[in-house]
């Protein structure tokens, strides 16, 4: 009988980690859980570390230290609090690290994983898009397997001829167009961030789900589908499909295209990278073609959604500009979010930061964090001439 496969998932608490969990529940005698983290919820975090029997349990906040110990008590489940225990439970002895922590916060702890050799299912796209070179990098080195977790980059890895690249002429991300795909401007501009969190197909976290209705979630996914698979920025591309039943596809040079099609369900790019290179099981909806009856294409308007041509530029541009671009939104979403600022005034915020701000490309981990420290600082400023 086969070891069970060791897993690791920081951000366990959030909806990547959820999922996670689910399905490792739902299989016990194949999945050992190590270590878990969480940054604040230390109810969530105890609760999970007892359900999955974890051997570690961290809590990124150090003040609630003493609070995660009492709530482990007697449990024999080790606790450890702040953000170098989290990147030290990411360089554990382990089978896979599921890097789930949303936003910039996401990369030391990634990159901790890759340092430490682990192979890691990437669900932090903000690792790439502000750190890609240097953790491509450290990943060659370390031989490190980085399996992509979001559905459209997952998708166009199970589509991807890994040995023979150089046939492959394009990528193709799909995007659903989020909630407000068929407003104008106007529509858009009065938006509560309530009504923003409600996406149509995809169940996902405040941040994530803000992304995707200014469309900016594409286009970070485009910017790490551009390093994840090496491909020069003109070759990736951007359709709208919004029944999201195509995850996306891969172009070759001979004209077919392949693609990955499923439920719009996280569980199942979660279950290839948990069973990879094998496949596991799922509780998922199996794909009723029959029933969607008809699926339909459009071209992204970078007009209406003009995050998705900031990104664009971004990626192009290279060096600093997408740790950039990934900074002054998280500031903004997180001030639209709070009511500080409007819908329409966060891709405003960020081409206002990228229009005031070009330092050198960074070289190491500590340039990327000066890079995104400054661009947050200055979107910030910009943000005292929005009104809310």
């Amino acid at each position: 009988m086969a070891a069970a496969k060791r897993i690791t998932i920081l951000g366990a608490t959030g909806s990547v980690g959820q999922s996670t969990l689910d399905l490792i529940n739902r299989d016990r005698d194949d999945y050992e859980v190590i270590a878990l983290t969480a940054n604040e919820d230390v109810g969530g975090l105890a609760r999970i570390a007892r359900e999955s029997g974890a051997k570690l349990a961290v809590i990124g906040n150090p003040s609630l230290a003493s609070e995660l110990a009492e709530a482990l008590a007697g449990s024999g489940i080790e606790t450890a609090a702040g953000a170098d225990a989290i990147c030290d439970a990411a360089a554990m002895d382990t089978d896979l690290v599921m890097a789930a922590i949303v936003g910039a916060a996401g990369i030391p702890s990634a990159m901790a994983a890759i340092e430490a050799g682990n192979t890691i299912g990437l669900a932090n796209k903000e690792s790439l898009v502000s750190a890609g070179s240097l953790m491509l990098e450290a990943a060659r080195k370390r031989g490190v397997t980085i399996l992509p977790v979001d559905s459209e980059h997952n998708a166009i890895f199970q589509c991807f001829d890994h040995d023979r690249p150089e046939g492959i002429s394009s990528i193709i991300l799909t995007a659903s167009g989020g909630p407000f795909r068929q407003w104008s401007r106007e529509e858009m501009r009065n938006v509560t961030p309530e009504r923003a969190v409600q996406h149509p197909n995809w169940s996902m976290g405040a941040k994530i789900s803000i992304d995707s209705a200014t469309l900016m979630n594409k286009g970070l996914e485009l910017i790490e589908a551009r390093y994840l698979f090496d491909l020069p920025p003109d070759d990736c591309r951007i359709i709208v499909h919004p029944q999201s039943v195509i995850h996306s596809l891969v172009e070759y040079r001979d004209g077919s295209v392949l693609a990955q099609l499923g439920a719009p369900d996280m569980r199942v790019p979660i279950a290839h990278v948990l069973a990879w290179p094998q496949r596991m099981d799922t509780p998922c909806e199996r794909l009723d073609l029959a029933q969607v009856a008809r699926l339909d294409f459009e071209e992204p308007d970078t007009e209406r959604f003009p995050a998705l041509k900031l990104a664009r530029s971004a990626m192009e541009a290279g060096g600093a500009r997408p740790a950039i671009l990934n900074a002054a939104n998280e500031e903004a979403v997180a001030a639209f979010l709070g009511g500080r600022i409007g819908f329409l005034d966060i891709a405003a915020i960020v081409a206002d930061v990228l229009g005031s701000y070009a330092p050198d490309a960074p070289i190491c981990l500590d340039d990327v964090f000066a890079i995104d420290k400054a661009a947050r600082i200055k979107a910030q400023e910009q943000m005292d001439s929005y009104a809310a």
